[in-house]
């Protein structure tokens, strides 16, 4: 079936808004090219989701937001999330751009760079021409397409090779304006040998009418390269959620995924690892938990073309009221990937009879000289063990919740970043309604 692309702004428009930014050539070209795709592309396909249905023209229009000085000046809703500033490096986009950006001296002298793409590509153009719209290509479909129009904001993190950071960059992109366009780009260099921990959330305040976040991650980790990848995503009703999170690893590179999806509105997602090397692990933990009549899609992927790469994917979602969830796991091993080892887990756990839930395991292989295994379930809190729990003096709302928590458990205790790990239970908390 086609579906008719509206476009949010015409080919003129945008070349304004790009010499309005005095953005190089090179990038203004690429974003015609990338408009006329999207006019002609179609949407991507979500498994048993139909996106089409759900309201994806609500772009507004490219505003910036006052730059502040400190993270005092922040706004009340991402408070929280800065007053414990990191000491590695901290960006805050509001809406269409970054209104704070800093790195710390000492890893500025190692020569790490941190900033907002929009101010990378200028200082940095050729490292950032090199990758940007690689890992997740213009052509892919007519979101990414537009994606690759409308980009704003965004980071750029940039780790030099044998560079080993120990404290954290950090970003928080807040939408709060509903005429404005909010599409950042995060794009993550890690050379050989480096390593890197990156946290970002994704928060929305005070909004009185639809916005659409249509976000892109693109992961480099060059040959022994470590990457941890942390990101929390707390949008509120309005905000319709479409984030394609994608990582390529040279050999003996290794990414772990930490994902906490707790949005309120429609989400889909995709995270996604492309063991390129030989020797490439990912490690990808998901969290969700849906509420209210949200729809659902979260799909977790790792393609192997490297011998003895490694992958693991395990999905914890939670689905209560009449929230419902495609959950949705992917091992592909190409052939020539000998060696090659893929692991998954899908379980969904329902709370009313109302939700529903769908996990759906999948492997593909082309290589005869693999492991690879899955497992997947799907089902309502069990009634025994509520009644075990209240036999001994707890309260039904009580034991429901210690279940809760059980079931999430094995993911959250195994992130390895204790802020995050607080940060969630106390997310899953607001979602249960406790």
């Amino acid at each position: 079936m086609t579906t008719q692309t509206i476009l949010p702004v015409d080919s003129e428009q945008l070349r304004v808004l790009s010499e309005r930014n005095g953005e190089p050539a090179w990038l203004a070209e690429d974003r015609q090219k990338a408009l006329e795709l999207a006019g002609q592309l179609e949407l991507p396909v979500f498994e048993k989701t139909k996106i089409e249905r759900w309201s994806l023209n609500d772009y507004g229009q490219h505003k910036l937001s006052e730059v502040i000085a400190s993270v005092g000046q922040v706004p009340a809703a991402i408070a929280d999330l800065v007053k414990e500033q990191q000491e590695g490096g901290l960006i805050i986009q509001r809406n269409s751009g970054a209104v704070y950006v800093k790195l710390s001296e000492e890893l500025a002298a190692q020569g790490v760079i941190f900033t907002d793409l929009q101010t990378a590509v200028k200082e940095h153009g050729d490292l950032v021409k090199a990758h940007l719209n690689t890992v997740i290509k213009a052509e892919e479909n007519s979101l990414s397409a537009l994606h690759a129009a409308l980009w704003n904001g965004g980071v750029f993190a940039y780790v030099p090779k044998n560079v080993e950071l120990n404290v954290p960059l950090q970003a928080v992109f807040l939408t709060d304006d509903a005429t404005a366009t909010f599409a950042p780009h995060v794009l993550l260099i890690a050379e050989n040998h480096s390593s890197v921990t990156y946290v970002d959330n994704y928060v929305s305040a005070d909004l009185t009418a639809p916005v659409l976040h249509n976000g892109a991650v693109e992961v480099v980790a060059n040959a022994g390269a470590k990457v941890r990848y942390a990101t929390v995503h707390q949008f509120g009703e309005q905000v319709t959620d479409i984030s394609i999170r994608r990582a390529t690893l040279g050999n003996d590179a290794a990414i772990e995924w930490i994902v906490g999806e707790m949005n309120n509105g429609n989400t889909a997602s995709n995270t996604m690892s492309v063991l390129k090397g030989n020797g490439s692990n990912s490690d990808a933990k998901v969290i969700a938990v849906g509420s209210g009549s949200q729809k659902l899609n979260y799909t977790t992927q790792a393609q192997h073309f490297g011998k003895n790469s490694a992958s693991q994917m395990i999905t914890r979602a939670v689905m209560r009221e009449e929230a419902s969830s495609i959950i949705n796991g992917i091992t592909k091993i190409e052939k020539g990937a000998t060696k090659a080892d893929g692991q998954q887990t899908e379980r969904v756990l329902m709370l009313s009879p109302q939700a529903r839930g769908d996990a759906n395991p999948i492997l593909l292989i082309d290589e005869d000289d693999v492991t690879a295994g899955h497992a997947a379930s799907v089902g309502q809190v069990n009634r025994e063990q509520v009644y075990y729990l209240m036999s001994r003096g707890i309260s039904r709302a009580e034991a429901e919740r210690l279940i809760i928590y059980g079931f999430l458990a094995p993911v959250v205790s195994e992130i390895p970043l204790e802020g995050l790990q607080h940060q969630l239970q106390s997310l899953v908390e607001r979602k249960l309604g406790q």
